[in-house]
């Protein structure tokens, strides 16, 4: 994906920095990330999620709150409110020069801010929290040691996550106030509620209370054993695959025209990670999939190979040939499929295959056909599954045109 360093202004003046995340194709809709509490917007998890997103044709706004990561304002002047009222302005930015964002995600306290933002911003179609607290002022047990004191002195200095922050009196009292029960009764917007059950910051109750507060559409899905951080990439691949997926059913995607010459579409491969192999793959911005190399390839075995994808490619195509062929034919077909492996071998085991010693491409097909099929029913099928275009293409001579684009063209 295309990341762009911006800035936009927050609720207190002060400048916010921010990425937006930009697809490899044409903008199809937009979203906006909210990060976690005392976290920035360069959290692992948060550019995977958005780099799952921008694979489907979806630009993401992250960034950091005012005083938090390399936004300008002081932590100790903002709370919850602030939080909420720089979530809008930063839909206002997206809506301004990128698109309205449908889509809001929401990070631990982030999670919180979504929920509270969303019915003050126009458009919104789907919200996703993330370890969300169910109350806002859940926060104050990372510190709790320290309340007593900040409750007097009007504020002290904790420690979260290894680093000092000041917190003081006016942040307790808004997160205190802070409510999210109206805000999910006016969402008007679909919820998708992901929680870990091993989740030790912010228990799992929050997400059955958030998922028994909200209206329908809603939706829960465990993240099992990942910590709240979502540390482990696994977690955060899990998590951002599944976002793509339960947003897609609620925004609204911009069609994409293909080109002159292409009447399918395009079919767009955008690596994931430069360290290795893993590549989201969009499919004329309606279909994802995912392709990747096996572990002692130096891969992470997350999808199939190239060569798994053509021979899905020839085994979907032989079985849709001769499942047509019996339809006209009436032929008692009833269920088809096709096993397909690849292999090369020595060209010297083929008798009409050119060039002696090199290797060839060899793809194995063992069609099974269940039915009432006589054997003249089953040579019939077996001869049109040689007649599938798939088939008759990697059998032809192919032309490959190459050339290389500028930028984002």
């Amino acid at each position: 994906m295309d990341t762009r360093k911006i800035t936009f202004e927050g609720h207190s003046g002060h400048t916010l920095n921010a990425r937006l995340d930009l697809p490899d194709g044409p903008i199809r809709a937009a979203a906006l990330f909210a990060h976690c509490f005392t976290c920035s917007k360069d959290i692992p998890a948060a550019r995977r999620i958005a780099g799952r997103l921008a694979a489907q044709g979806i630009a993401v706004l992250r960034f950091d709150f005012t005083g938090l990561g390399h936004s300008e304002g002081e932590f100790e002047n903002t709370n919850f409110t602030s939080n909420v009222e720089d979530l809008r302005l930063a839909a206002d930015y997206l809506r301004e020069n990128v698109a309205t964002p449908q889509l809001l995600i929401g990070h631990s306290l982030g999670g919180s801010a979504v929920i509270k933002a969303a019915p003050q911003i126009d458009g919104v179609r789907a919200v996703v929290t993330i370890g969300a607290p169910a109350d806002p002022g859940h926060v104050s047990k990372n510190f709790a040691e320290q309340l007593d004191v900040i409750r007097e002195h009007g504020e002290a200095q904790v420690d979260l996550a290894g680093r000092p922050f000041t917190i003081r009196r006016q942040f307790l009292d808004d997160i205190t106030e802070a409510r999210l029960d109206e805000a999910m009764k006016q969402l008007h917007a679909a919820l998708l509620v992901l929680h870990s059950p091993q989740d030790t910051i912010v228990g799992i109750r929050n997400a059955a209370e958030i998922f028994q507060g909200a209206m329908h559409p809603k939706s829960f899905i465990t993240l099992d054993d990942a910590d709240h951080l979502m540390t482990r990439s696994e977690d955060a691949d899990y998590a951002a695959d599944v976002i793509g997926a339960w947003s897609t059913r609620y925004i609204q995607l911009a069609d994409e025209a293909p080109p002159a010459g292409a009447p399918e579409g395009v079919t767009r491969v955008s690596e994931v990670s430069p360290t290795g192999f893993r590549q989201d793959i969009n499919v004329s911005g309606k279909h994802m999939l995912t392709a990747d190399e096996p572990v002692k390839l130096g891969g992470t075995d997350r999808g199939p190979s190239p060569y798994q994808l053509v021979a899905a490619g020839l085994g979907a195509c032989t079985s849709m040939t001769i499942r047509m062929f019996a339809r006209r034919k009436n032929i008692p077909l009833e269920h088809v499929y096709t096993d397909v492996t690849h292999d090369k071998e020595h060209r010297s085991d083929c008798e009409h295959c050119g060039e002696k010693g090199a290797r060839l491409d060899v793809f194995h097909r063992r069609i099974h056909l269940a039915g009432e099929l006589s054997a003249e029913d089953r040579q019939r099928l077996l001869e049109i599954a040689d007649k599938c275009p798939v088939h008759r293409t990697l059998e032809s001579e192919i032309v490959v045109e190459t050339v290389l684009t500028d930028g984002r063209d």
